[in-house]
């Protein structure tokens, strides 16, 4: 019988350097091949099983947009919880005779109408926009997610209804109904703003939870767990809400920075938070009838106003990008 039709034995294989031959590896080459990443998974051991989230924490961590965003927003963090490490000064401590002074030794940003130090009341501004925006996002996100979600898993009357009530309140102009819901608030806090902005706020999200329960709940694995007498509650709990939260977290992030940036202009147009509780927008609103004489009173909480909010949206552009698959 010749090489031609003589049939293959079962030991034999593809070898490097030809057809035909035997390939012997030994225990550190065999290792080597199964540890060999693939083209997605650098690093990582081949086979080994990868979920969303750890695809979206290894691009996050590639990512200079998200790592620059969160560490000025660690930053301001930092500076919210203990704003005297940098900036040891009283911020409602005012001295007339150095109204409207420009930088000076120990002043860096100068000093506002009444002769208080713009430095400070930067730094401890902080505060009050973090508080907002970090409680008025997450009231927002689970309000939203609780209602959307239900509606979206069981339908019925009860998304019929939501729709209605988010329909309503979609039609609310939300700087309008700040003037009319906090110009009756006589608390100079924060929680009337958050407040309100979880009342304005829970609808979008509750259309998004909505859209993303229905589109989960269709998959097979659902089907799967309800045909094996799963209920409800474990259903949604440990089936659906892990699948459908991240278009809720991505578009929490990024309205986080929208939240921040109206309260101040609730507080620039004197229905948000008030004196004396610090606020950029308050400081904003005190400077913009001396831009002229003294821009700097405008420019430093401006800038850190401005700065907070890009900080925020670019977060959830990250996070939007590392979540999407579409985008991968």
């Amino acid at each position: 019988m010749s090489d031609e039709s003589r049939p293959v034995e079962p030991d034999e294989a593809i070898s490097p350097g030809g057809f035909g031959g035997t390939m012997d590896l030994g225990a550190s080459e065999a290792e080597t091949l199964e540890q060999r990443p693939g083209p997605e998974g650098a690093g990582e051991p081949a086979g080994k099983p990868r979920s969303l989230w750890s695809d979206a924490w290894r691009d996050l961590r590639r990512n200079p947009i998200f790592i620059v965003s969160a560490l000025i927003i660690l930053f301001l963090v930092f500076i919210s919880f203990w704003p005297q490490t940098i900036a040891s000064g009283d911020p409602l401590q005012a001295n007339l005779l150095k109204s409207q002074e420009g930088s000076q030794p120990g002043h860096p940003f100068g000093f506002d109408e009444q002769g208080r130090d713009v430095y400070t009341r930067v730094v401890h501004g902080a505060r009050a926009s973090v508080t907002v925006g970090v409680a008025a996002t997450a009231g927002v996100v689970l309000l939203g997610s609780v209602l959307g979600g239900l509606a979206g898993y069981f339908g019925g009357w009860w998304d019929a209804i939501l729709s209605r009530i988010s329909d309503i309140f979609f039609g609310i102009p939300v700087i309008l109904g700040g003037l009319v819901f906090l110009s009756v608030v006589t608390n100079s806090t924060v929680w009337p703003v958050i407040g309100f902005m979880i009342l304005l706020g829970w609808p979008q999200l509750a259309r998004i939870a909505r859209g993303s329960v229905i589109t989960a709940r269709q998959n097979d694995y659902v089907q799967a767990a309800r045909a094996l007498g799963a209920g409800n509650s474990r259903i949604l709990l440990r089936h659906i809400a892990p699948n459908a939260v991240a278009p809720v977290i991505v578009v929490g992030t990024i309205a986080l920075g929208t939240y921040i940036a109206l309260e101040a202009t609730l507080s620039y147009l004197g229905v948000g938070l008030k004196p004396p509780t610090v606020s950029w927008g308050i400081d904003i609103s005190d400077a913009s009838n001396e831009i002229r004489n003294a821009p700097h009173m405008l420019l430093w909480p401006a800038g850190a106003l401005s700065l907070t909010v890009l900080a925020f949206i670019m977060l959830g552009d990250a996070v939007r990008d590392a979540l999407d698959p579409k985008l991968r």
